[in-house]
């Protein structure tokens, strides 16, 4: 957890960054909330198997711009190296911004992990690094703290290093949920996939049959009890408004009024049946797609078949 405050161990240790494949970063600001947040820390770590810290360097750069500069130049605009954050959209803020290259952002990993692979309450670090990583009793009392302080104390320098850990290691499992969502198709086992989908499947109807007749009485019963809200839901009202005219009387008042409203109208098969050969007299757009649909097979045509 070597901490570096001169100049020039800052610069030496980011020239060295310079050859790294992948790098996994963090931020300490001072002044958060204000109008002009300041970097204080720059947390860097180099090698994902360290879980001693050994490998974590903070890089002190409160009021020094031209060191930030460097490691933006040398660092996060260098596409040759990945740079790993959590929620990367805050750091960029101070580390380069769009000019940024080859960032990892493992909170937008995390999103994109169906639920059932990661059944998590939110996003945040902390809570990745325990589900995932088996990270238990996480501190995060001085995430808050005053990162303006010099000298920072022990428990901030402590928290400032172990927050690149908890990164690499929720990376790195991320990175094998990852392949786990998007196996190569070519090769899948159409026959576990389909026996599991089956499975699933069954359950799903059961669970959602039961779930809307639940939903149902829950809004009925609060209703009739006058309770708008419980310990697991709120009950809330809505009212939808749907503006209707008659096409003729449409047409009537652009001719008269003048307004245009010359932009395409999508042609239901309804309105295409009841134009008829009509159609052909309309300079139409036609945009075609194709979708794949998943049409489940149920016992019975199963049997007819065999």
């Amino acid at each position: 957890m070597p901490y570096l405050t001169y100049a020039r161990d800052i610069y030496a240790i980011i020239t060295k960054y310079t050859n790294a494949k992948t790098l996994w970063i963090d931020t300490e600001v001072a002044d958060y909330k204000s109008r002009q947040p300041k970097l204080s820390l720059i947390q860097v770590l180099d090698d994902p198997s360290d879980m001693s810290g050994d490998r974590v360097y903070l890089l002190d750069v409160l009021g020094k711009p031209e060191i930030v500069g460097e490691f933006i130049d040398s660092i996060m605009l260098n596409p040759s190296i990945e740079k790993v954050f959590h929620n990367a959209s805050y750091d960029l803020k101070l580390l380069g911004n769009k000019q940024a290259k080859n960032v990892t952002c493992t909170l937008e990993m995390a999103k994109k992990i169906p639920y059932y692979l990661l059944p998590v309450p939110n996003y945040q670090l902390q809570t990745l690094a325990t589900a995932l990583c088996a990270f238990n009793n996480i501190d995060k009392e001085e995430q808050n703290s005053d990162w303006g302080q010099r000298p920072l104390t022990d428990a901030q320098i402590d928290y400032a290093y172990l927050d690149c850990i908890y990164l690499a290691q929720v990376h790195l499992k991320l990175l094998e949920l990852q392949f786990q969502t998007n196996p190569d198709p070519a090769t899948e086992d159409l026959a576990l996939l389909g026996a599991r989908y089956t499975e699933i499947e069954q359950q799903h109807h059961i669970l959602n049959s039961e779930l809307e007749h639940l939903q149902e009485r829950i809004k009925k019963a609060m209703q009739i009890q006058n309770v708008s809200e419980t310990s697991y839901c709120k009950l809330t009202k809505y009212e939808r408004k749907t503006v209707k005219v008659a096409f003729t009387e449409l047409m009537r008042l652009v001719e008269t009024a003048g307004i245009d409203l010359d932009f395409p109208i999508p042609l239901t098969q309804k309105l295409q049946k009841d134009l008829g050969t009509n159609l052909e007299q309309l300079s139409v757009e036609v945009d075609e797609t194709t979708s794949w649909r998943l049409i489940p097979k149920s016992p019975e045509s199963e049997a007819e078949s065999d």
